[in-house]
């Protein structure tokens, strides 16, 4: 019961590693705003993880329904101890130039801009009580790029240095914030990331992660939940490779 108490907004929750952040979190004791833009996988979920979740529909890429999630959240949870920002998309493997502008946009707005987005609408909020943890879910992609996924690469990039600079200008605030960057896993993701998914692309695929498998949701929900708790209390500006080896 690490987070007993807690109160928590996890983004993208609805699938995926935001599921396994989400059901770890109420595992631990907490009560988890489980926020996705498909709003009836968000209200399955919640329904899954029982009375400790409630499920928002947002657009993390809209300032509008990010305002709205928080105003939701603070009403409904009271305050706010933790965000994890976890929504992200990909564009599909292609080279750099061929990618659309239509995709490029997406890409920013839903992994950069989204960060801007629930910083300017809940870290008021986290100062004025003195204390809050932040995480952000990049990627080894922003670590370690790998070919025909540029602009991606770049967003979690993004990410990174966000995290870090976050941490700098709001620990004085009591605030911390940090970062996990998984490997490819079994989520709705994995297919855009390896362009097809069969045996042979696996098979390379997992030949670059040491231990010999993808992330799961379960890998996820641990690093988050201790990043996230009393126990990390000094760590923060931490970017945590949650990759298998992967970046080494």
């Amino acid at each position: 019961m690490r987070l007993e108490g807690k109160t928590a907004i996890v983004t993208g929750a609805a699938s995926g590693f935001g599921t396994g952040i989400a059901r770890k979190f109420i595992a631990e004791g907490a009560r988890v705003m489980i926020a996705d833009i498909n709003a009836d996988a968000a209200a399955a979920t919640a329904a899954e993880l029982g009375k400790g979740a409630i499920a928002q529909a947002v657009d993390v890429s809209n300032a509008t329904s990010v305002q709205a999630m928080a105003d939701t959240a603070l009403a409904a949870l009271g305050h706010l101890d933790i965000l994890v920002n976890n929504a992200g998309v990909t564009h599909m493997p292609t080279a750099l130039e061929d990618v659309s502008e239509e995709d490029f946009d997406r890409v920013l707005n839903v992994n950069a801009k989204s960060v801007y987005l629930t910083a300017r609408a809940l870290v008021p909020h986290m100062k004025s009580r003195g204390t809050g943890a932040i995480l952000n879910v990049a990627s080894t992609a922003g670590v370690s790029p790998r070919p025909n996924l540029n602009w991606y690469n770049a967003s979690k990039g993004w990410m990174i240095t966000a995290t870090k600079t976050m941490a700098v200008e709001l620990a004085p605030f009591g605030l911390r914030v940090n970062a996990i960057n998984p490997v490819a896993g079994e989520t709705p993701l994995l297919k855009s990331f390896m362009g097809e998914d069969t045996p042979e692309v696996r098979a390379k695929f997992l030949s670059t992660i040491p231990i010999g498998r993808f992330s799961t949701p379960e890998d996820m929900g641990n690093a988050a939940c201790f990043l996230c708790s009393n126990e990390a209390s000094m760590v923060t500006g931490v970017a945590m490779e949650v990759d298998g080896g992967r970046c080494i």
